[in-house]
């Protein structure tokens, strides 16, 4: 397993983390304990999880797994939408004073003193950019969390807290059906030293396992032709994997994982190396696919 730096922070992010989302409330919480704990073992040692999935259950059973080794370990979590209080929905709300109030109840929650990259869970041009940053820089400098930065898509947001903010970090999703950020993100990104964790790398397995159907532009049959190609290789999940990872900008992929057998494949595929001809070779099947809207 190789580790990254996170922007300019001091955290190193395994190149594969666990995206925690894909954990099931019904799968038992000693279950859940249980496969965290083997991923840890198997050298993984970031985990991403939200205030937002199951009501804070998904931190809660996160924290009790990593607490024993808490040190060895770097969790993310994100705080933006708050759960309406009959439970129906959530409303999104980036302002700082959530953001401040948001981080109390995840660090409890995650049982830790401290959130090692602290995300803002989406965001949009209309947002109060700069209060949100003050309470990211404000968190920074009280030693609640360590590193912050944005899980967005949008180029337009994502400029502006570029140019407006210390940030480390963007997650957003990318995959071989979803090339989207190579027109302008991952570059910049890159250039201004900022950190890229990616998800839907698998694009709802449709690269592996699931039926293919129209996604992002691309048609089934053009999905088809995607996985023939991975197929290819002989190692379709590592050329998923292998192709995101081999931009600069990207740190680490979080996968989603819920059984053992899952975290054995995907720790498996990720030590597999192939050839730069290969990964560029999977790059020319369909022509990239861009942002249509807020660009």
């Amino acid at each position: 397993m190789k580790y990254e730096k996170i922007g300019n922070s001091d955290l190193e992010v395994s190149e594969l983390s666990f995206g925690c989302m894909s954990l099931e409330v019904d799968q038992g919480q000693d279950q859940i304990i249980d496969l965290l704990r083997k991923a840890y073992e198997a050298r993984i040692n970031f985990f991403d999880t939200a205030d937002l999935y199951d009501k804070g259950f998904n931190e809660a059973v996160v924290g009790k797994a990593l607490k024993p080794f808490r040190d060895e370990v770097l969790i993310s979590t994100k705080v933006g939408n708050e759960w309406r209080e009959d439970g129906s929905g959530w409303d999104w709300n980036p302002s700082k004073e959530h953001i401040l109030t948001g981080v109390n109840e995840s660090l409890r929650r995650l049982q830790t003193d401290h959130i090692d990259l602290y995300m803002l869970h989406g965001g949009t041009i209309e947002d109060p950019i700069d209060e949100a940053i003050e309470a990211f820089d404000q968190l920074k400098k009280q030693g609640k969390i360590r590193a912050y930065g944005i899980s967005s898509i949008r180029p337009n947001t994502i400029r502006e807290w570029i140019k407006r903010s210390d940030m480390d970090c963007v997650m957003m999703q990318y995959s071989l059906l979803d090339r989207r950020p190579e027109e302008e993100a991952l570059d910049l990104l890159h250039e201004n030293g900022i950190s890229v964790i990616t998800r839907g790398t698998l694009a709802k397995g449709m690269l592996i396992d699931k039926s293919a159907e129209d996604y992002l532009g691309y048609s089934a049959d053009q999905i088809q032709q995607m996985k023939a190609a991975l197929d290819k290789t002989g190692h379709p999940l590592a050329g998923a994997i292998k192709y995101v990872q081999q931009h600069p900008a990207v740190a680490s992929v979080v996968a989603g994982m819920r059984t053992e057998e899952q975290l054995q494949e995907l720790t498996e595929a990720n030590a597999i190396n192939l050839s730069e001809e290969e990964i560029a070779n999977l790059g020319n099947i369909l022509s990239a696919n861009t942002y249509s809207k807020h660009r």
